[in-house]
């Protein structure tokens, strides 16, 4: 026996003074693994449980959960969210219609921060407005004597103060002014899209390519309204009074919360349902011309004509929430079709306007606004941030425009239905457009359009429509619909 093993270790000892040292290394390698997949494969038995079993499940990578309260799947609802509304009170008396108009009592949550505590003249605080808060005195803060902006600094310790107050239950934090109109269903459906428990920062930036040029291209503009995650907030709230240090010479609140967040290593996601409104004057061009995406707040409606003709700025918004009231998923969302027999080209913003253009004319221009607007500073061209078209005179390109009234439900084929009717205001004033077959649309006074009462508009999902007209009648039918497969916008 003893023999047997000399000659058998004899014979390897010549065979491995012929490997190579690296051939060597692969064989002790391959032996080696070899030995610990028999082992782990064995009935042993681990202190875990069965190893065995253990290794022939699926590889999954298993994350640890995150320790914030919020972290649960249900679906974010309107009461997830936190609103910061920034005011003064020498601005509040002249502003209150603007967030009064979609604010829900005992629904939705949030402060109105004050620069100071209101006096007698404010109470009884009305249960309809958002409570109040004032913000914490700043100047107890090393760095205020070298504050170039101590009121933006206090708007954007606003945040600060909130995340303080300790309220339970909540996925985001949404800052915006009060001179600022919010579209809340459509907020909290764009909002549930994202994780609330990841870093997430949400707004816009100017209409204007000035306003964007002289602080930030990448800063979500506090007017419009910018929303942060509940993980971010309670990230960057301790952090704040730090980052204002490291900031103390920036003269907008905005700027210094994407400073602060971009340190943090989050940027701004873009969203084109949030409105800066760097305007000036008349903005129905922009509004019937809306982003196909949900509307979420318009902002600046103390610099801007109102919205609606022969009404005042207060009588504006509250049209504009009656519609808003009845279906937000098509609010201002922009849909077109054509009457071929009369070669009309329709062009819907729901519960704002309706053009009618004597002529086909194809979704590719139709979409950019018409400039009736005008920059929020003179400068060179480029101005906006967009594509637009100038209000022509000429009477193939020019619309024939009715503003948004009224809605009544209605049963269209057993189906309930929503209709909303829009009635000319003044004439277009312009001869028929003679290249299109001289079919003028003067007589049109009232436009009705048809859309669905129980099904909303998906986000992003651009609908089609149907035109009925009978010649010689004041009142054209538009039935919107979901566009069929292939179907063409010309």
């Amino acid at each position: 026996m003893s023999s047997t093993n000399a000659i058998n270790f004899g014979s390897l000892q010549q065979r491995f003074q012929h490997l190579s040292l690296s051939t060597l290394c692969k064989s002790i390698a391959i032996t080696s693994l070899s030995l610990i997949l028999i082992y782990a494969f064995s009935n042993y038995n681990h202190p875990y449980g069965n190893y065995s079993s253990y290794l022939s499940m699926p590889f999954e990578l298993k994350w640890t959960a995150s320790n914030s309260p919020n972290n649960t799947n249900s679906p974010t609802n309107i009461s997830h969210i936190m609103f910061v509304i920034v005011s003064s009170l020498s601005t509040w008396k002249h502003r209150k219609a603007y967030v009064d108009a979609w604010w829900r009592e005992n629904v939705t949550r949030g402060n109105l921060f004050f620069d100071e505590a209101p006096n007698g003249d404010f109470h009884p605080w009305p249960s309809s407005s958002p409570p109040f808060q004032v913000n914490e005195d700043i100047r107890k803060l090393k760095i205020y004597p070298k504050l170039v902006s101590p009121i933006q600094v206090r708007i954007y310790r606003s945040i600060w103060d909130t995340f303080k107050l300790g309220a339970k239950d909540v996925r985001w934090y949404v800052m915006l002014d009060d001179d600022s109109l919010l579209f809340v269903d459509n907020l909290v459906e764009v909002l549930s899209k994202y994780d609330h428990t990841k870093y997430h920062y949400l707004g816009t930036n100017s209409e204007c390519v000035k306003s964007n040029f002289d602080f930030s291209f990448e800063m979500g503009f506090g007017g419009a309204g910018y929303a942060l995650s509940y993980s971010l907030v309670e990230a960057v709230a301790p952090r704040i009074d730090a980052c204002i240090e490291r900031y103390p010479y920036l003269h907008v609140s905005d700027q210094l919360s994407s400073s602060c967040l971009a340190d943090l290593r989050v940027d701004l996601t873009l969203n084109k349902g949030f409105h800066q409104v760097d305007l000036h004057g008349d903005i129905s061009g922009l509004l019937s011309s809306h982003p196909n995406t949900p509307a979420l707040t318009l902002h600046h409606f103390q610099t801007i004509d109102p919205i609606f003709p022969n009404m005042n700025r207060t009588e504006s918004v509250n049209r504009l929430m009656k519609a808003a009231k009845t279906d937000q998923s098509r609010l201002l969302q922009q849909t077109i079709c054509y009457h071929r027999e009369t070669n009309w080209s329709f062009s819907i913003s729901w519960g704002y306007s309706a053009h009618i253009y004597e002529n086909i004319i194809p979704r590719s221009v139709l979409k950019r606004p018409i400039e009736t607007f005008r920059p929020w500073q003179k400068t060179r061209p480029p101005i906006f941030m967009f594509n637009t078209r100038w209000p022509f005179g000429d009477p193939c390109q020019a619309p024939h425009v009715f503003f948004f009234d009224s809605l009544i439900d209605h049963v269209v084929e057993g189906n309930q239905a929503v209709v909303a009717a829009y009635n000319r205001t003044s004439p277009r004033n312009l001869t028929s457009c003679s290249s299109s077959g001289n079919h003028s649309a003067d007589s049109i006074s009232n436009i009705q359009v048809f859309s669905p009462a129980t099904t909303r508009k998906e986000g992003g999902r651009i609908e089609c429509c149907d035109v009925r007209y009978a010649a010689g009648t004041n009142t054209a039918d538009v039935k919107i619909r979901a566009c069929m497969n292939d179907e063409i916008i010309a």
